[in-house]
């Protein structure tokens, strides 16, 4: 099954909802896709933030969302990947690894320094996938992948 990473534009939202959605819960909050779509459509109205979405077969079964942070040391941009889903049934396919690279090339197109990311001390299955895409620990929460 071929994976395509698109960047998902605000007319996509609908599409992302529900995987948004997942997300959410699985961070113990409320499905809530009214409020996923209206969350998700502020932010790509605002460019507030960067969605790409992975489609296997015309359907959506994962996302990132990176937002722009800058660095006042070094005056570069840098990006916050604060989002990263695949759906259940298609881990372990790719699909991660796959939006992992596409915030990296979207990181270099955009001439930032680094990407960030946190995750939860205890997800060690997310922790692999990080550090076997080239993401280093910067500490128990935070890992970093240097794009200079």
């Amino acid at each position: 099954m071929p994976i395509e990473i698109k960047q998902a534009a605000a007319e996509d939202v609908h599409l992302v909802a529900p995987v948004f959605d997942a997300y959410r819960v699985f961070y113990h909050q409320q499905s809530d896709i009214t409020a996923a779509i209206g969350f998700l459509q502020e932010r790509l109205n605002k460019q507030e933030s960067i969605l790409f979405m992975a489609l296997a077969e015309d359907k959506v079964v994962g996302f990132c969302q990176l937002y722009p942070i800058f660095s006042s040391v070094s005056m570069h941009r840098a990006w916050l990947l604060n989002d990263l889903y695949v759906n259940e049934a298609e881990r372990g396919k790719g699909i991660a690894s796959a939006l992992l690279e596409q915030a990296k090339e979207w990181g270099k197109l955009t001439n930032a320094k680094w990407l960030l990311l946190q995750t939860g001390a205890d997800n060690t299955t997310a922790q692999a996938v990080y550090e076997k895409n080239g993401w280093k620990r910067v500490n128990d929460f935070f890992y970093e992948l240097p794009l200079e």
